[in-house]
């Protein structure tokens, strides 16, 4: 569990970080996995006052989607919450629709990415990058995201390729009029310029696999047209017809790994002394050492064992292990009191602000009073 501690502080820094940029999901994410790496009452802290105010950010629901050219007219869309027949509504913002009519009103690849023709490669995929994770089907559930995610994708790919890129460039880039001349595809604005891989081929490729989707999402290159479920891998193991020996051989490093650490456990002694009593280790004994008067304990041959400078250097350890131990817990203690207060005045919650002017911070205090002793010295 200890080895964790340094990731579970990493996906806190991540989660605060989020918190500031006003990603709340982000945040809520990184604090669950803080909390299930090792459980810290920074983490905790945040995490309720997120859940706590969770409800005032969907204030900003789209409750009611407007009406798809498509769609018969007199059809009323499903409200926020709501389920239509035969398929699962999620709720989206005002913010997504008025995205997603952008990127539908944009007459050429540049304007889709917002860019100009200028724009190099860090450019543009700075560009696909925001809006490819604002636009996923699987994170915005507004009508025709998917649409507009599709778009996107076609236009960083025919973007990123110098030989494409001239070739649009001097054929320009006006939207088509008839059916004839999108290829089918829906998202086309030109005849020749499809991707060469899918949309979310090309996401999975900057993002690892962003987003699981429960559900399959079919897509259209204007050549060809499949559907992508989250179930790929294993495709591919069925295709290949040797998915079992070729896992095996993967999880081997892993297995010898575990077992060369099992076998070095079982090898090394533990040591002569522990800062809290451990029956299970026959350390129950309650000793003090002489400078700071430390508590620490000890198997009952202790003493016979270790004596003058022996017994002065595992002191010596046990102390430096004390002072180690309590700088770490006031460390923490001063950063969730400064997550709880800025948290209060993010969400203007008194009682969190009280809670955080009530800690007791013991550790600092006991800290202090360590510094003092030393000064002392």
């Amino acid at each position: 569990m200890e080895g964790n501690r340094d990731e579970a502080e990493k996906c806190i820094n991540i989660a605060t970080k989020a918190l500031e940029a006003g990603d709340k999901e982000k945040a809520v994410k990184f604090l669950n996995k803080a909390e299930k790496l090792y459980p810290t009452g920074r983490a905790k802290a945040l995490l309720e006052a997120l859940l706590k105010n969770g409800s005032s950010a969907a204030n900003g629901a789209y409750r009611r989607r407007p009406r798809e050219p498509s769609e018969p007219a007199g059809y009323q869309p499903a409200a926020e919450g709501q389920e239509s027949a035969g398929s699962d509504s999620k709720s989206f913002t005002d913010e997504q629709v008025q995205g997603v009519q952008r990127i539908k009103r944009s007459k050429d690849y540049y304007e889709v990415l917002g860019v100009n023709k200028e724009a190099g490669d860090d450019e543009l995929k700075k560009a696909y990058r925001k809006l490819a994770l604002k636009f996923h089907p699987d994170k915005n559930h507004a009508p025709g995201a998917t649409e507009a995610f599709k778009k996107i994708g076609n236009a960083y790919s025919v973007l990123s390729n110098p030989a494409k890129r001239r070739q649009y460039d001097l054929t320009g880039g006006e939207e088509p009029t008839s059916p004839s001349q999108s290829n089918g595809g829906g998202f086309d604005f030109h005849r020749g310029f499809e991707a060469d891989i899918t949309p979310e081929d090309l996401f999975n490729m900057f993002f690892g696999g962003g987003f699981p989707s429960s559900s399959a999402h079919t897509f259209t290159n204007g050549r060809t047209s499949y559907s992508h479920h989250t179930d790929h891998r294993q495709e591919r193991t069925e295709e290949r017809g040797d998915g079992g020996f070729s896992m095996f051989i993967q999880l081997m490093p892993i297995v010898v790994l575990i077992l060369v650490s099992i076998l070095s456990q079982m090898m090394v002694s533990p040591p002569p002394y522990s800062l809290y009593s451990r029956p299970s280790t026959g350390q129950t004994v309650k000793r003090q050492t002489e400078n700071l008067r430390v508590d620490y304990y000890v198997t009952r041959d202790f003493k016979s064992e270790f004596k003058g400078s022996a017994l002065q250097q595992i002191e010596k350890n046990v102390e430096e292990d004390y002072v180690t131990n309590v700088r770490n817990n006031c460390w923490k203690e001063r950063q969730t009191k400064t997550d709880l207060l800025y948290a209060a005045k993010v969400y203007r919650d008194d009682r969190m602000r009280k809670k955080a002017e009530l800690m007791t911070m013991d550790n600092c205090k006991e800290l202090d009073r360590l510094n003092n002793l030393f000064r002392g010295g």
